[in-house]
């Protein structure tokens, strides 16, 4: 794969969790060349396993996502993300994939039909 790609973090989570939807990330995330990963999907992410498997596995999936290349977020890119209007998380995610004319790939309905999106509903609903 060589365009460069963003993972919203639900999809992140999938991948972890070898979901039935993994199949869809996994292409954007094992290609760690072309993969940017906004710190606030690393937050997101290691959030949410540290609460629900502990900090072991935590790190071990934060020490996955930083294969990629980590994009810090600065006040550009949150004036950027300002203008869009998604939830906080959304905004930065999103702002961080046009900033670097990435593909973002997800499954949270908040991106569906926006510009370089792929989306790929949960569970196959429509």
């Amino acid at each position: 794969m060589s365009d460069v790609n963003v993972v919203d973090s639900s999809a992140w989570l999938e991948y972890f969790a070898d979901s039935q939807q993994a199949s869809h990330f996994a292409p954007a995330i094992e290609d760690s060349s072309s993969l940017l990963v906004p710190v606030i999907t690393l937050f997101e992410v290691f959030k949410k396993v540290l609460r629900e498997r502990g900090e072991n596995d935590a790190l071990q999936i934060a020490s996955m996502m930083q294969a990629g290349r980590m994009v810090d977020l600065d006040s550009a890119l949150a004036m950027e993300a300002a203008r869009y209007p998604l939830p906080l998380a959304d905004s930065l995610i999103y702002a961080t994939a046009i900033r670097f004319n990435a593909t973002l790939w997800t499954q949270d309905e908040h991106f569906k039909g926006l510009p370089r999106v792929r989306f790929f509903p949960r569970n196959g609903a429509v």
